[in-house]
């Protein structure tokens, strides 16, 4: 795992992705910093951080689209269906290489606080080292659910596409809500359309029609067994679920000076389970 994770961190800089993405990051919070701290004279350095999360949305999908669809575009990931070391550990490397990188753009950034509390005395570091974790830990979830994507086509397009779509929705989730139907039948289709979307996944990472079929009626018809039983489960369960999705929401919570261990929780919970299914939808096509 560590020859992957040195192998992919040393391409990042040999290609000037690296580079790239470190120059892009790093110029824009800087713009965000001179213009709402400095210019603005405000010393809040949390602020800015939270208004830098669409950064994620732009970066992440270009950082994220090569990793394991150019391989398998090249055909070059056949390795990945050989190597001697387990898949687990090839795309847990690959992960904490893009990681690594990102944490060294994260680590830079960090002494913007320090700057700031030289010339100004109202600058206060607690809440601004808080929200930069809750940045790092919403990157890192951010990261993983672009490494999925990834594993899902060999079109490097596609793949930043498809990732950046995935990560606005999630900035937007929370309003998309707001906008839904309320009511318990609008919302046991909602319910229901979902699943149909969750059934459509599952189709890419096991490529078998029998099992998707199955998914999707089984799940189709629990939703409305349950509705047919017990309408009131339905009051607001779309809204509950979006807001779960909402990543970027939970982010203000770090902005505060607080670290709400739930949240920290939350995002290692997404990393986790995105590289675990990008493991399995590897591990799927080796046995294909």
């Amino acid at each position: 795992m560590f020859a992957i994770y040195k192998k992919e961190l040393k391409q990042y800089f040999h290609s000037m992705i690296g580079f790239v993405f470190l120059a892009f990051f790093i110029a824009i919070i800087s713009i965000y910093t001179w213009a709402n701290n400095f210019y603005g004279k405000v010393g809040n350095f949390e602020a800015t951080l939270s208004s830098s999360t669409f950064l994620f949305v732009l970066l992440i999908p270009i950082l994220t689209m090569r990793v394991i669809a150019e391989e398998k575009h090249q055909k070059t990931d056949q390795l990945l269906y050989t190597a001697p070391i387990s898949i687990g550990r090839v795309i847990i490397g690959k992960y904490l290489a893009l990681l690594t990188l990102f944490g060294i753009g994260v680590l830079f950034v960090g002494l913007y606080p320090l700057i700031l509390k030289h010339y100004g005395s109202d600058v206060q570091l607690a809440p601004a080292y808080s929200a930069l974790i809750g940045f790092f830990l919403l990157g890192a979830a951010y990261i993983a659910i672009g490494t999925f994507v990834s594993s899902l086509t060999e079109s490097q397009p596609i793949a930043a596409v498809v990732s950046f779509l995935v990560l606005l929705m999630s900035v937007l989730v929370s309003n998309i809500a707001g906008a839904l139907p309320s009511d318990k039948t609008s919302q046991a289709s909602i319910i229901a359309v979902l699943w149909i979307v969750v059934a459509v996944v599952a189709y890419y990472m096991m490529h078998n029609v029998t099992v998707t079929i199955i998914l999707a009626v089984l799940g189709e018809a629990a939703v409305w067994i349950i509705f047919a039983v017990k309408s009131s489960v339905y009051a607001g369960i779309v809204t509950k679920i979006l807001n779960c999705a909402a990543l970027s929401a939970k982010f203000e919570d770090f902005t505060l000076g607080v670290l709400k261990y739930d949240v920290i929780v939350y995002y290692i919970s997404v990393a986790f389970l995105f590289v675990f299914l990008t493991i399995q939808s590897i591990r799927k096509k080796r046995y294909n």
